[in-house]
């Protein structure tokens, strides 16, 4: 069964305020805003390659208190990157707290305005 499923074709997650986090996701991290369908609910689809991540605008019924202090023991979304550094400089920018991976990799977490964590990883050739 596994040959028939190809790749992840987006991840999704839930935000307080999609315009806010539209800033965040394009302006800080550098994703691309996609046209999004028209649905009965605020949100943004995002575009990372060939995949994609869509924020959906809810009520929020993940508490932010009482997570891991580094997200790599916290459920979390992974992007490859080329240049660490290029994504640890946007972050100091827009003042946004990091920590560097536990494991010795080139690797990062941050979290976004509504608590969900991102890893970075840089790609090693």
């Amino acid at each position: 069964m596994t040959e028939n499923i190809l790749h992840i074709h987006h991840s999704s997650l839930i935000v307080s305020d999609a315009k806010a986090s539209l800033n965040f996701y394009t302006n800080i991290i550098g994703l691309k805003q996609l046209e999004r369908p028209n649905l009965p609910f605020p949100g943004v689809w995002l575009e990372i390659g060939q995949q994609q991540i869509h924020l959906l605008e809810l009520d929020n019924p993940d508490p932010t208190t009482n997570r891991p202090a580094h997200g790599g023991r916290d459920r979390h979304v992974a992007f490859m990157v080329l240049d660490l550094d290029k994504i640890k400089q946007a972050l100091d920018k827009g003042e946004v707290k990091y920590t560097v991976s536990l494991s010795g990799r080139r690797a990062l977490f941050c979290r976004d305005l509504d608590g969900n964590t991102l890893e970075f990883i840089e790609k090693i050739d």
